[in-house]
C-alpha cells in the first residue's frame, strides 16, 4: 500500500501539481455539477484547536458537494482535550476516516500526526504556514490576470504564517514578493532564505507596493496575540493599506486579504470594499481550492478531471 499524500505545506506537492490543482479549482467553480460526487462514502475528520469561519465552511461544504461527509472535532469533543497523545488520536482517526484536516498552532504536531497516519493529513492552518489559503489566493490571481508567474506581489504588515506561505509560493511559482514589515515583525529567516531571489524584505510599504500587481495584507494581531493588540497597532502605524498606497501599484493591481479584516487598522474600508478588492472572490475560492485538493487526495483513480497525485 502506497504511503498517503500529506499537505502540510505548499512544497509537499510539485509546482506542476499545484498549478493543476488551481486549474481544477477554477474548472470546478465554473462548471458546478451536482452529479459529480466522487467522494461518496468518504469521511473527512476536521480537528480544530483554533476557531475558523472560512476553513471550516469551505472543507465541510466541499465534502458535502463532492458526496462525502465532514466531522467537526474540537478539543472539547475529543480526548485531545484530556491529554491524549496526538499520535494516539491520529491512529484512531486514520483507522476510521479517509483524511484528517488539522487547524492548530503547531506545525510540529501536524508532522507528528503525518508520521503515524495511514490517511492524508491536511494543514488547515498552523503557526508556521497556511497552504490551503495560498491555493485560493493564487487561484484568485490567476483568475484576475491569467497567471501569477512573473508578477510582483507586495505583502504589507506582519511576517506571519500566511506571509510564510506567500514566500514559499514565490519560489515555487516564480513571482517577485516584496515584504514590508516593521522591525521585529519580519517573517522567519528560514522561510525567507528558502524563497531566495524571489523575495525582498523592506521597511517601507510604499516601496514594496511600487509597481505591484497584487497587494496583500493580514490582521496585525493574529489569533492568540490579542494581548499584544495595542502594542502591535503602535508598531504597525504606517502599514495600513489605503488608497494612497494602492496608487503606487499598477493600475490593474488587485487587493487580497485572507480575513477576518479590521477596517481602519490594516486596511481602509475604501480599499477592501472598493473596485480593486478581490477579497470576497478570494474567500469563495477557498471552497473551490479545497474541492480540488480533496478530490485529488481522496477520489478514486480515473475520476474525470481530478488531479492525479504521484508518489
Amino acid at each position: 500500500m502506497s504511503p498517503p499524500h500529506h499537505f502540510l505545506r505548499l512544497s509537499d506537492l510539485p509546482t506542476e501539481t499545484l498549478s493543476r490543482l488551481i486549474d481544477r479549482a477554477i474548472a470546478l467553480k465554473n462548471r458546478r455539477d451536482p452529479q459529480h460526487r466522487p467522494l461518496l462514502g468518504k469521511v473527512l475528520a476536521m480537528v480544530f484547536a483554533k476557531s475558523s469561519t472560512r476553513t471550516r465552511v469551505s472543507f465541510e461544504t466541499a465534502m458535502a458537494q463532492l458526496g462525502g461527509h465532514a466531522l467537526f472535532l474540537s478539543p472539547r469533543d475529543t480526548q485531545l482535550g484530556r491529554g491524549e497523545p496526538v499520535e494516539d488520536t491520529t491512529r484512531v482517526l486514520s483507522s476510521m476516516c479517509d483524511a484528517v484536516m488539522v487547524r492548530n498552532d503547531s506545525q510540529a504536531q501536524q508532522a507528528a500526526m503525518a508520521a503515524v497516519s495511514t490517511v492524508p493529513i491536511i494543514n488547515g492552518l498552523s503557526e508556521a504556514c497556511h497552504p490551503c489559503q495560498l491555493l485560493a489566493d493564487i487561484q484568485t490571481v490567476v483568475e484576475a490576470r491569467g497567471s501569477i508567474e512573473g508578477a510582483r506581489v507586495a505583502w504589507i504588515g506582519d511576517g506571519n504564517n500566511v506571509c510564510h506561505s506567500w514566500l514559499e509560493a514565490a519560489s515555487l511559482f516564480g513571482f517577485e514578493l516584496r515584504v514590508a514589515t516593521p522591525e521585529g515583525f519580519e517573517p522567519d529567516p528560514d522561510w525567507v532564505a528558502a524563497a531566495g531571489e524571489q523575495a525582498r524584505l523592506l521597511r517601507d510599504p510604499a516601496e514594496a507596493s511600487e509597481g505591484a500587481d497584487v497587494v496583500v495584507t493580514d490582521v496585525w494581531a493574529s489569533m492568540g496575540q490579542e494581548e499584544e493588540h495595542a502594542r502591535r497597532c503602535e508598531a504597525f502605524a504606517g502599514y495600513r493599506v489605503d488608497e494612497a498606497l494602492m496608487t503606487r501599484a499598477t493600475s490593474e493591481a488587485i487587493f487580497l486579504h485572507c480575513l477576518p479584516a479590521h477596517r481602519g487598522e490594516e486596511v481602509d474600508a475604501a480599499v477592501i470594499d472598493g473596485p480593486r478588492s478581490r477579497v470576497w472572490q478570494e474567500a469563495e475560492n477557498r471552497l473551490h481550492a479545497q474541492k480540488a485538493l480533496l478530490e485529488a487526495l481522496l477520489a478514486p483513480a480515473g475520476t474525470p478531471g481530478a488531479v492525479t497525485l504521484v508518489n
